[in-house]
């Protein structure tokens, strides 16, 4: 098994971002999730076999509370975002916590099983994206890590406390007109 963490190719020649996306969970719970943009060309994902980890540039999930993935309960801190290779073209979203070290193969028993979803898109992501969105289907109820690379979709899901406490619309010009 392998483990690659694609890192930076040639700044000068194509620009990358650094990217954040927050989201207000219901019961005030914050997931940030930063990132650093990569072209899809930059990421040998089709060099893995099966079984092996990757994490393209290290994006990181950070909450303040406490969540669930499955049966591991997920504290408060920052975790390593990162795709496990299940089939040729299937894979699942595992987090390991704090930051991966470039080149140092995480010890996968520590990995945390995201519930998983992968298919094939025909819009093309140039560079990966990722972002968090409300659960829909079997995901109901539960925020959702989505990461777009290349016609790849991979979606990892976490579910928090259930709470009537709906997070406040607190986006600027909001449709509801909230400050």
């Amino acid at each position: 098994m392998s483990l690659f963490l694609l890192g930076i190719v040639n700044l000068s020649a194509h620009p990358h971002f650094n990217k954040r996306v927050r989201a207000l969970l219901p019961g005030g719970i914050q997931a940030v999730v930063s990132y650093r943009t990569i072209p899809f060309k930059e990421m040998p994902l089709e060099e893995l076999s099966v079984g092996d980890f990757a994490s393209p540039r290290g994006p990181r999930l950070t909450l303040t509370n406490e969540v669930m993935a499955g049966s591991s309960k997920l504290v408060p801190g920052t975790y390593t975002i990162g795709v496990l290779k299940r089939e040729q073209n299937d894979w699942s979203m595992v987090l390991t916590e704090g930051r991966i070290l470039q080149n140092i193969d995480p010890d996968r028993s520590r990995f945390i099983h995201l519930e998983s979803e992968f298919s094939r898109t025909k819009q093309v992501a140039d560079h990966m994206e990722i972002s968090i969105i409300p659960g829909s289907g079997r995901f109901k109820g539960m925020a959702v890590i989505i990461m777009h690379f290349g016609q790849n979709l991979l979606k990892g899901a976490f579910s928090y406390p259930d709470s009537d406490v709906a997070p406040p619309d607190r986006t600027e010009g909001s449709y509801h007109g909230h400050p």
